[in-house]
């Protein structure tokens, strides 16, 4: 396995890398695998205390023990959990990837969890029922910005293997067995029912979600050809006259593009707006909401996006 990451290419020589250390098994293999392949001196391990539950503190116990066995510098965030309704599987994940960013930024180096394909697997599978979008199909990159996921191409059997032969522990988090989260159903109920189906199940999951980010390529060439210039330059607006002739798909595409692109980020949902827009009025000026916080405006036959 250690030469296998090596090979991959995602934890360079020489680069400083924050290792998200939840106490699970995956993020204590990948951890160790960091440290042996770059040296401790090179890692530091970002453990977030969300004191959610009456063993929090032997988590972070455990993870500062594991740290000075390793040599490894850690990093505690102990943040206070938001009063009142909301989703509280987003904020710990918001919570903690703005931490890793804060220090990786800091250090001008890496972020690394321990995703691994069976994460891969769930997620595509959630995605699949809750995002009514092909970006839901290709699952999470393996490279995102300063973010990687050195494990993705490994089961969670082999990170168990590998920490069981270098005779390391690991945390169970009690409630990765409980049905409270959507992620564990999924986990427990869905991808377990579809290895009964198939016993590919996985792998077939896997390989689809691969075959789709390469397709993904080709449309994200055929989106810039239709937003962008010749020199590469992004633009931010199209010819409404324009929108209206391309294929539907591609018109779809090219709307989310603009959405994205004014909002920083993945817009859900605005692709399902383009037939409205490349109706909008081509005189005057029309605008149209494309949700999260972004409109469509049409000016004079000319499309942008604007929050």
């Amino acid at each position: 396995m250690l030469e296998a990451v090596r090979e991959g290419g995602m934890l360079p020589a020489g680069t400083p890398l924050v290792a998200m250390l939840s106490g699970g098994r995956d993020s204590v293999c990948l951890l160790d695998l960091a440290a042996r392949l770059l040296g401790a001196d090179a890692v530091t391990a970002l453990h977030v205390n969300y004191g959610l539950r009456d063993d929090s503190d032997e988590d972070e116990g455990f993870c500062a023990a594991l740290c000075g066995r390793l040599g490894v510098r850690l990093e505690v965030e102990r943040p206070r959990r938001p009063e009142g309704p909301g989703n509280l599987q987003a904020w710990a994940r918001d919570t903690r990837y703005a931490a890793a960013a804060q220090l990786a930024l800091a250090a001008d180096g890496l972020i690394a969890t321990g995703h691994t394909a069976d994460d891969q697997v769930e997620t595509i599978l959630y995605r699949l029922a809750s995002s009514p979008s092909r970006r839901a199909l290709l699952g999470m990159k393996p490279r995102d910005g300063r973010l990687v996921r050195p494990l993705l191409g490994f089961a969670r059997e082999q990170t168990t293997a590998y920490c069981e032969e270098r005779g390391i522990a690991w945390r169970d988090d009690p409630s990765n067995e409980g049905g409270a989260y959507a992620r564990n159903r999924v986990r427990h109920g869905l991808a377990a029912a579809l290895a009964e189906v198939h016993p590919a199940a996985a792998q077939n999951v896997l390989r689809t979600a691969e075959l789709l980010r390469d397709e993904a390529e080709v449309l994200d060439a055929l989106v810039a050809a239709e937003l962008d210039g010749a020199g590469g330059s992004a633009r931010n607006t199209i010819e409404l006259e324009r929108l209206a002739e391309l294929p539907p798909a591609l018109r779809r595409l090219v709307v989310q593009r603009l959405a994205d692109r004014a909002a920083g980020r993945p817009v859900a949902g605005a692709a399902r707006h383009a037939d409205e827009v490349a109706a909008l009025r081509r005189t005057g000026t029309a605008m149209l909401d494309l949700g999260g916080g972004v409109r469509a405006i049409a000016e004079r036959g000319t499309l942008r996006a604007e929050r």
